[in-house]
Order: C-alpha cells, then sequence, then structure tokens
C-alpha cells in the first residue's frame, strides 16, 4: 500500500482491501486539489449527511497532527493586532483545507426546498459555488439518493471532479460519477460501519501529504 493510514485500516478491517485503489485514488486527487487551492464539496442523506460534517471537521482543522500557521501570516498577526491580541489568535488558529458540506447552509435549503425543487438542493450549491477542478464527495450508502445524483450531474457539466461513497447495491448515482468507493457491504448500517475507517484513513493520508508531522 502507498499510504500507511490504509494498512492500518486494513488491520482491523480487511474486508475492506478491495477498496485500497479507489481510496487511494480518492487521496490522491484530494492531495492534488487542496494542492492547487481547490475546495472539497460533500453531500449525503441521514447518517450520510453527519459523515459529511465529519470529513469536513477533519479537514478545516488539525486531525493528526497541529498544523500551526505559516510564521508569515503570525508576523502579520503582530503588525496588525500586537503582540497580546496576536498571540492569542495565532496560538490557537490552525492551517485548514478548503472543505464545505453542503448540508451547512439550513436556510439556503429550506428556502429552495419551499420555492423550487428539494430535489436540486445540492445541484444549486454545486452550480452557484464550485470551480472547474474542484472536486465533490457523495455519500450515498444505497447508491441511489436522488439529490445526490443531481449534484453529480450539475458537477460533471461544470467541470468538477466527483467520487461516490457507497456500499454494493450499485444504485444509480455510479453513472453520474468519475469513480466510487464500494464498501462491500448491502445493509446501511454495516455500510456506514465501513465508511467511517475509510474516510479516516483519507482524512489523516491528505493531511500527512499536506503538512506532513503526524503526532499519532
Amino acid at each position: 500500500m502507498r499510504y500507511k493510514r490504509i494498512n492500518q485500516i486494513l488491520e482491523r478491517f480487511p474486508v475492506l482491501s478491495v477498496c485500497v485503489p479507489d481510496i487511494e485514488r480518492l487521496i490522491d486527487e484530494m492531495t492534488a486539489l487542496f494542492q492547487r487551492g481547490g475546495t472539497f464539496f460533500c453531500c449525503g442523506n441521514g447518517g450520510s449527511a453527519a459523515d459529511c460534517d465529519h470529513i469536513c471537521g477533519e479537514l478545516l482543522k488539525g486531525f493528526m497532527s497541529l498544523r500551526p500557521i505559516p510564521e508569515a501570516d503570525r508576523k502579520r498577526f503582530i503588525d496588525l493586532y500586537g503582540n497580546e491580541e496576536a498571540l492569542k489568535l495565532t496560538g490557537s488558529l490552525q492551517r485548514g483545507l478548503r472543505a464545505v458540506s453542503l448540508l451547512s447552509h439550513p436556510g439556503f435549503s429550506s428556502a429552495f426546498a419551499n420555492d423550487v425543487d428539494a430535489d436540486l438542493v445540492y445541484a444549486q450549491q454545486i452550480y452557484a459555488q464550485a470551480r472547474p477542478g474542484d472536486l465533490l464527495l457523495g455519500i450515498s450508502t444505497g447508491g441511489g439518493s436522488k439529490n445526490v445524483r443531481y449534484a453529480f450531474m450539475a458537477a460533471k457539466a461544470i467541470g468538477v471532479n466527483s467520487c461516490l461513497l457507497t456500499g454494493g447495491k450499485h444504485g444509480i448515482c455510479e453513472k453520474f460519477c468519475d469513480f466510487s468507493i464500494k464498501a462491500p457491504e448491502t445493509e446501511t448500517y454495516r455500510i456506514q460501519e465501513l465508511h467511517l475507517p475509510i474516510y479516516h484513513a483519507v482524512c489523516q493520508s491528505v493531511e500527512e501529504n499536506m503538512f506532513g508531522g503526524i503526532n499519532g
């Protein structure tokens, strides 16, 4: 394996060995995305929606490393605010990776669902916010979530790369994404149990690629 974090999850979840090439592809694509200053988007429903927020939480702040801010930024804070205030900020702020959970705009989502079309709440956000070369991760345990499919369709139309995190049911969403990671289970809760170690390994590996200095 090219990533030690994948080796670690395989020790506990050997069933995920069939997913390794696609997990590595997601790590590679996310790393390249962040290196060029792009934005990562994710969407899903129910437990998968919670997973989206979880993933973004691991990306926006330090996960396994502290990610201190660059010295140039530290000096800029000192120049602007003085040593005391700067110490408060620079002692706690961390470098983050640009990640957006499409679940995080309830005002917009409820308005668009009520006024336009609930199935398109994710597609609208991708169309409005994403740029060519960005990356969308759609999570659907059954692979058939209509709003995730429409988000993939919008992404493809505007040049946004996409990955489906799903299970073994081979739903229609697979036809509209660039590649997919299929946890080898068919029951929803069992698929979700495997999604967690997958995206933890992805976030850990991307963090190591971007910042190094893994402490755990």
